[in-house]
């Protein structure tokens, strides 16, 4: 697209994509895809702050975030802001209702981790299975003679429990066809029979699912109705050989009924890379416990995810300064037809 723009069209970035030093962490976040973009500049937040302030806001056109939350005080000065542009797919630090009262446009980056995040799955589905940390320990400790009593479990003709079938769960049941297991059990109310057939699982109801499965892995968006999903009820319904992996939210799981699960070999594992309360700051109770593997929210984390998170959040940024509504991940489409939003829009336009 040819249209006049402003001179400056400024892109906050929040202060945790750099170190203390003021040096990028992390070796590519897709900015090379604004080289042909010489109106839009790029500034980075002076400080962190758990929740993005006010004045950190002020001036900025869009922002890229990683980890802080953006609320209603967050956007309270955002006079200028066109798009929120979230460095991934959960949402729930963000509060939506705010963003379009203040005409802001909130995206996502869909499609952009389902396949690492199904492969980081998939890997720890196997660790679980053959035991990797506690053989890796036995080898530490000298222990050799003990092996005999850490048999593993082979993944062809198991079950895997998926809840929430959108792309990372659709990517995940395409990955363990390779590997001989049975068609995946699925949890997604939200979703028909038809259609989850037709990538092929099989619709079943919660307990259904917890009740057969060998593996239950959580793919599904922290919200209202998944806060709590799985407590100490649905855990008793699982097997005593079966595995919970959540790289979703850790609000979705009651960590104390897990924890007591877990400790009392009510079920045989768990693989968790999201917590209640995030970051940790103390190590949790589970590490105490050697039947769960743990992982500070990053299990999928590689050089080429964070390169593909920032293209396709940073495309979503040219789409809207250019007055096009991104074909993908708007969480509030509505607010494109807002008259602030617009009016917000041409007077960036303009200059």
């Amino acid at each position: 697209m040819t249209d006049v723009l402003k001179q400056r069209f400024k892109l906050a970035l929040t202060h945790d994509f750099y170190d203390a030093t003021g040096n990028p962490r992390y070796q590519d976040i897709g900015l090379d895809l604004l080289a042909t973009q010489p109106s839009i500049t790029v500034e980075r937040f002076s400080r962190h702050e758990p929740e993005i302030a006010p004045d950190q806001l002020a001036d900025a056109d869009a922002v890229l975030v990683l980890t802080p939350r953006v609320t209603a005080r967050s956007l309270s000065q955002a006079d200028r802001l066109l798009v929120v542009a979230r460095f991934g797919v959960g949402y729930d630090s963000v509060d939506v209702a705010a963003c379009t009262a203040r005409d802001v446009a909130l995206t996502i980056t869909v499609g952009a981790v389902d396949r690492p995040v199904a492969e980081a799955t998939l890997a720890w589905m196997l660790a679980l299975a053959y035991r990797v940390s506690i053989k890796d320990r036995l080898i530490r400790e000298a222990r050799w003679d003990d092996r005999s009593a850490h048999m593993g479990l082979g993944l062809s003709g198991r079950t895997l429990g998926i809840i929430g079938f959108g792309g990372i769960g659709r990517t995940l049941a395409a990955l363990t066809t390779k590997l001989d297991m049975a068609a995946p059990l699925v949890f997604d109310p939200f979703l028909p029979p038809d259609a989850i057939a037709a990538a092929g699982g099989e619709s079943t109801t919660l307990d259904d699912l917890l009740v057969r499965a060998d593996f239950v892995s959580i793919h599904c968006p922290l919200l209202d109705t998944t806060r709590g999903l799985i407590g100490r009820d649905q855990l008793a319904r699982m097997k005593p050989t079966a595995f919970l992996i959540n790289t979703a939210r850790g609000g979705i799981v009651d960590e104390a009924a897990l924890y007591d699960a877990l400790s009392k070999r009510q079920i045989a594992g768990a693989a968790l890379d999201c917590f209640e309360n995030e970051p940790l700051t103390t190590a949790p109770r589970f590490a105490e416990l050697d039947n769960v593997l743990l992982a500070p929210h990053a299990i999928a984390w590689t050089d080429d995810l964070f390169r593909d998170i920032g293209r396709t959040a940073l495309t979503s940024v040219v789409d809207v300064l250019h007055g096009k509504q991104p074909a993908r991940g708007v969480v509030n489409p509505e607010v494109f037809s807002r008259p602030g939003f617009q009016a917000k829009l041409q007077r960036a336009r303009r200059g």
